[in-house]
């Protein structure tokens, strides 16, 4: 969740993922048939990906058991990608990408600035793509979305030239944001022609 918002903070960061941000990824995974979820949350991400014609062949959640950091399934079960929205706190995030690089190409939901942080630097040579998403509604029943950008991180262990950014393509105008619309003249008609 965006270090800017006024929500309060999620146990384990499980932020479960809206249906945008996987319509946004599902055209970059070319050759991508079967993949891994091993932070599932209440499940949503797959959801969504399945909609668009994927089978998760693994999932898992620490809350069920299943820590992503040492499941022993995980390097196991055959699939194309991990494609998650892992917890963003950095002492857990930093060991899961080099574990999942470890396993196949990953694809993790992180906040765009990601590519910017210090920490970052030594992992960002593995990743091959940045796909933009914008602002992202996480909590259903609210008109605010959050105040950071976020994007689709691609990393690849055999990758380490750097990341190529794909840029943000707009949301369909149903999926946006309320705009704030100036206030409403008053007065009569001859004031406001005044």
């Amino acid at each position: 969740m965006s270090k800017y918002s006024n929500f309060p903070k999620v146990p384990q960061d499980a932020y479960q993922t809206p249906e945008w941000p996987a319509k946004v990824l599902i055209p970059h995974l070319i050759g991508v048939k079967k993949f891994a979820e091993p932070c599932y949350g209440e499940g949503q991400l797959v959801r969504w990906l399945q909609d668009g014609g994927l089978d998760c062949t693994h999932f898992g959640d620490i809350k069920t058991g299943q820590d992503a950091l040492t499941d022993p399934t995980l390097a196991t079960v055959r699939f194309d990608a991990i494609i998650t929205n892992p917890p963003y706190t950095g002492t857990v995030l930093y060991p899961l990408i080099q574990r999942f690089i470890s396993i196949a190409p990953t694809w993790l939901l992180l906040e765009a600035d990601f590519q910017h942080k210090l920490e970052s630097a030594d992992i960002i040579a593995h990743c091959s793509h940045v796909v933009s998403v914008g602002r992202i509604k996480w909590f259903p029943g609210t008109k605010w979305e959050a105040k950071s950008n976020y994007a689709w991180y691609r990393f690849d262990a055999q990758h380490t030239t750097g990341p190529r950014f794909i840029p943000r393509i707009a949301k369909p105008r149903a999926q946006r944001a309320p705009k704030k619309r100036p206030p409403e003249p008053t007065g009569t008609e001859e004031d406001i022609a005044a």
